[in-house]
């Protein structure tokens, strides 16, 4: 299971794009990326899931096409500037116009070699860089990715987390910092 790191998902976002198509397409996979949304979830979005929640932030308050599990997910700046950016342009209460899984995920795959990724990209990789990349190495717990993601059970989200090399070293620094003042005192006793 592919995904990208934070390197990677900052070069396709700068990444020139050689039309309008391939520009929706690269912006639609880094909603996902930033949302966690399958594809099927990105086509059926409407402006009416768009809510303002208890917290005063804008989620996407949805439920997944593949499971009918609730999913709310609150959105980051990244993807409320993707949803500004093509306000208008979608029909019947859609936030995107979105072209085809097929046509988004070959013109995925061209936008992966243009960019020198070593994985093909596809909108499962999306998903999969949300939870790994964004979510995880961040230090968001499973269980919320879990919610997050809409999983009915939280194995199913265990298989994303695979751990970086630079969560672990994270990790190790905070634990680092946290202990500092304990071994001092351990230091001075010793």
């Amino acid at each position: 299971r592919g995904y990208l790191t934070q390197t990677e998902i900052q070069t396709l976002m700068n990444a020139p794009m050689k039309n309008a198509a391939h520009e929706l397409v690269r912006d639609l996979f880094v909603f996902s990326v930033f949302t966690g949304l399958a594809y099927s979830d990105v086509k059926n979005l409407t402006a009416d899931r768009l809510q303002t929640f208890f917290d005063g932030n804008l989620w996407i308050i949805t439920r997944r096409k593949k499971t009918n599990t609730e999913s709310n997910i609150r959105l980051l700046d990244v993807p409320k500037r993707i949803i500004e950016k093509y306000k208008g342009l979608a029909r019947d209460g859609h936030v995107f116009p979105v072209p085809s899984n097929g046509s988004c995920n070959k013109i995925l795959k061209g936008i992966g070699r243009q960019c020198g990724f070593k994985v093909r990209l596809t909108y499962h990789v999306a998903r999969h860089t949300n939870a790994t990349t964004v979510l995880l190495s961040h230090g968001v717990p499973i269980e919320t990715v879990s919610r997050l993601l809409g999983h009915t059970n939280i194995k199913t989200t265990q298989i994303y987390a695979k751990i970086t090399a630079q969560k672990i070293s994270q990790d190790m620094e905070t634990l680092s910092h946290k202990l500092e003042d304990m071994e001092k005192n351990i230091c001075r006793a010793i």
